[in-house]
């Protein structure tokens, strides 16, 4: 069941940055200060950092009612915990993993004291908190809301305040998560290592959200190309893990996106970098945010809250309860108990007049129900409408930006081929000379091929000496000294009358 229909608002809370956000209906905003309220729904999330995951088998003849007791025996013995320390163990199952003996869940595990830690600031604000989701799990109400429609391999890369990770769904399902070294403070650690000055958190943030990589001061531009160089090559070998261990042969897409927005030219960065199709991790939720930038990851936590139970993945961290329902207490109880035996006394002569009482309450009820069904219609009619323009406008835009990207590509593929693979004629030159005069071999003429279509680099040199076996011992000391680098042929040596001399063509290939 979906909380829309049991609460007015939704409040979000980022733990580690200790900012909270407020939605009703289509609207999202931040709240200065949160309070405390019943008709209030509360939602947060745990960093990557914050939690162990693991996919753990277990056999299918385990009872429905014991899987969590034998979950947690298999996590406490294969993760190696600490049996001193009784942990929070929330599981999902894995389904689209397949085995004819076993079931796999993947299992989340949480210090209980570290959760009290973190989130004792926000509950001594809000009171209490509905739901604790594992970060990445949020990433599910991208696919029920037809954000991302394919079923193919997806990677999401987001970097947080004090946490980044990467996370893996396949078939619309959750399937790895790994925390990755650098969060947002990281990152300013290393720039202002790599710049040599120091500069404010607050600063490097600006500069990544409005200058992105392509920062104005070249210093700032130079050292963001050689941090970034060292994240994705991190990224890298964490992308050719999870391709291995989960049997991926290629992803869609991968989705990067940061807590202060798109960083102008950092996929384009990364799908060079990676060769991988990048998209920026900003997705359109219909919220309005009044023109500001709200954190990818607040907008997932409340579009998440508003799924169905069955649509979203049932793991709560929560230790903060809201306070029980008035009929829970030991007060309520007793004075239930009192109003009861009163309304017994009563009974007769309130009856007419409580059929009365609730027949009204019925109606008004009914009324409030169709003015809320109403203004959902008129929402959800013009949420669509807007969306269509935006998708026929996206759709322009990335017709337009497909064509200036293959420009630039084709630019890069010629300078890179120019930078790395042209060979320096001169120099070769040079070294097949000395090979030459070593052994009493002269050079006639000298010339290099290279076809437009292809990668053949050839080298083809005239040669002259007295005798054949100068040119055939030449010949033998360049195969082996050489043949990691060239392809010799030299098919014919002649003999020239007039001069008393011998000819041969010796063609060279670069590897």
């Amino acid at each position: 069941m979906s909380i829309q229909n049991t609460f007015s608002t939704i409040l979000s809370a980022n733990p580690y940055r200790r900012d909270f956000y407020l939605s009703t209906l289509n609207s999202i905003s931040e709240s200065a200060s949160p309070s405390f309220k019943k008709e209030q729904y509360t939602i947060s999330f745990l960093n990557t950092k914050s939690f162990i995951s693991a996919l753990i088998g277990i056999s299918k003849n385990i009872p429905e009612d014991d899987i969590y007791d034998a979950l947690e025996n298999k996590a406490y013995e294969e993760l190696a915990l600490d049996m001193a320390i009784e942990y929070q163990i929330q599981y999902v199952e894995a389904i689209n993993r397949i085995n004819d003996s076993e079931r796999f869940f993947h299992v989340f595990v949480v210090d209980p004291l570290s959760l009290e830690q973190e989130f004792t600031p926000v509950v001594d604000a809000i009171k209490y908190i509905d739901q604790i989701v594992p970060v990445t799990l949020l990433l599910k109400s991208l696919y029920v809301k037809d954000f991302i429609e394919s079923n193919s391999a997806h990677g999401f890369i987001y970097f947080q305040e004090n946490d980044a990770f990467f996370a893996v769904y396949n078939e619309q399902e959750f399937i790895y998560t790994k925390s990755l070294k650098y969060s947002l403070k990281q990152m300013h650690e290393r720039f202002c290592e790599l710049l040599g000055e120091p500069i404010d958190l607050i600063n490097f943030e600006n500069i990544l959200a409005s200058q992105g990589l392509n920062a104005t001061n070249p210093e700032y531009q130079k050292n963001l190309l050689k941090l970034f160089g060292e994240i994705f090559l991190h990224i890298n070998d964490v992308i050719t893990y999870s391709k291995r261990a989960f049997e991926i042969k290629q992803f869609e897409s991968i989705y990067i996106g940061s807590a202060v927005g798109n960083i102008s030219g950092l996929d384009e960065y990364a799908q060079t970098y990676l060769g991988l199709k990048i998209q920026p991790f900003d997705f359109n939720f219909g919220f309005n945010t009044g023109g500001k930038n709200v954190d990818q990851i607040h907008q997932l936590m409340h579009l998440y809250a508003r799924l169905e139970s069955n649509e979203r993945y049932e793991c709560n961290f929560t230790i903060f309860h809201r306070p029980p329902p008035f009929a829970k207490r030991d007060s309520g109880k007793l004075i239930l108990v009192i109003a009861a035996a009163l309304a017994t006394a009563l009974l007769y002569p309130g009856t007419y007049w409580g059929l009365s009482y609730v027949e009204e309450f019925h109606y008004a009820l009914m009324n409030q129900e169709y003015e809320q069904v109403h203004i959902d219609k008129i929402t959800r009619e013009a949420t669509v409408n807007l969306k269509l323009a935006n998708k026929n406008a996206a759709q322009t835009l990335l017709d337009e930006e497909k064509s200036a990207y293959k420009q630039k590509q084709d630019t890069l593929t010629q300078v890179h081929e120019k930078k790395v693979n042209y060979p320096m004629k001169a120099k070769i030159a040079a070294d097949f000379t000395h090979s030459f005069n070593q052994y009493r071999v002269k050079l006639k003429s000298f010339a290099y091929t290279e076809e437009n279509n292809s990668s053949t680099k050839l080298f083809s040199f005239m040669l002259t000496a007295q005798n054949t076996q100068d040119i055939t011992a030449l010949l033998k000391n360049l195969t082996s000294t050489k043949k990691d680098k060239y392809d010799f042929d030299l098919k014919l040596i002649s003999y020239d009358g007039n001069n008393s001399t011998y000819l041969s063509e010796l063609k060279a290939v670069l590897k």
